[in-house]
């Protein structure tokens, strides 16, 4: 009788189909870019091919392991940098200007058995993340102004962001490697409008600003100048006073006597040998 069943192709068939059933569920082999958690009777086992910063490919855990059929249960978890995506979210502004915001955060699984523990799958793991980077674009952009993301500080407003994201994600064994802003809109039509005349309103403030300061110190540059040149005046003056008083008489006489240009040197002027300003002329000191 056994002679009989090992010649019946179609219980070959299906001794052969058991086989490979049971291999199947036995064998598992874990490719470079997934990472593994076995769960045996829902309860956490192991980890394979965790994710290890600086690894290279080729020297990983990567490989075929075992498990027990209906009793170890495998959850695969990518190694590679996932995408989370937060389109068209409202955000306001401080000075009352609603933007509307793409941004997308960039997140790797570091630890999976965390991962799995808290939230189960890579897709509810996005779940989480996305009212958690809802939650930190506003509270950073709800404390600044509109024109911070036209300006060179809107990176140090992305590296807060994904400080405070990574803060909450690291609940899930999640790590943030980035966060970045697509696109900021305004509302079209008379919001949009006045938002603009807002905007070109404080750039003038501004540059008006900017040019007053550019004035005092111009004025206070005048002023110490002048002080300077005085104090050196007065202190050429003690040193030699005869010699100042020659030189000043010589720019004197220069500036009045041989003076150029339109309406200058038509004016006549006549004073005694003996008056004081020609006493250069005379050799008197």
């Amino acid at each position: 009788m056994t002679r009989n069943w090992m010649r019946n192709p179609i219980a070959l068939a299906i001794l052969a189909l058991a086989a490979l059933f049971l291999v199947l569920s036995t064998v598992a082999i874990v490719p470079e870019t997934k990472q593994v958690v076995v769960l045996r009777l829902e309860q956490p086992l192991r980890t394979i091919n965790a994710y290890k910063a600086g690894e290279q490919y080729g020297r990983t855990q990567a490989g075929p392991f075992f498990r027990i059929p209906f009793v170890d249960r495998v959850v695969w978890v990518d190694k590679r940098v996932l995408d989370v995506e937060l389109p068209n979210e409202p955000v306001l502004s401080t000075d009352q200007l609603r933007l509307e915001i793409d941004a997308y955060a960039r997140f790797r699984v570091v630890d999976p058995l965390r991962m799995v523990v808290t939230v189960g799958s890579e897709e509810r793991v996005r779940d989480q993340l996305q009212p958690l980077l809802r939650s930190s674009l506003r509270n950073e952009l709800g404390t600044r102004r509109s024109e911070i993301l036209l300006s060179p500080e809107r990176g140090e407003v992305m590296d807060n962001i994904q400080a405070s994201l990574q803060r909450l994600a690291s609940q899930y064994g999640v790590q943030i490697v980035d966060v970045r802003i697509k696109q900021t809109e305004l509302p079209s039509g008379s919001p949009l409008n006045s938002a603009l005349e807002r905007m070109a309103t404080s750039r003038r403030q501004e540059a008006a600003t900017i040019k007053a300061q550019g004035l005092k110190e111009a004025q206070i540059i005048r002023a110490n100048a002048a002080a300077q040149a005085a104090q050196i005046y007065a202190q050429a003056f003690n040193k030699d006073p005869s010699f100042y008083d020659f030189y000043r008489a010589m720019q004197s006489y220069r500036n009045t006597f041989l003076a150029q240009g339109e309406g200058k040197g038509d004016t006549q002027i006549i004073l005694s040998p003996q008056n004081s300003y020609l006493r250069e002329f005379m050799g008197q000191r």
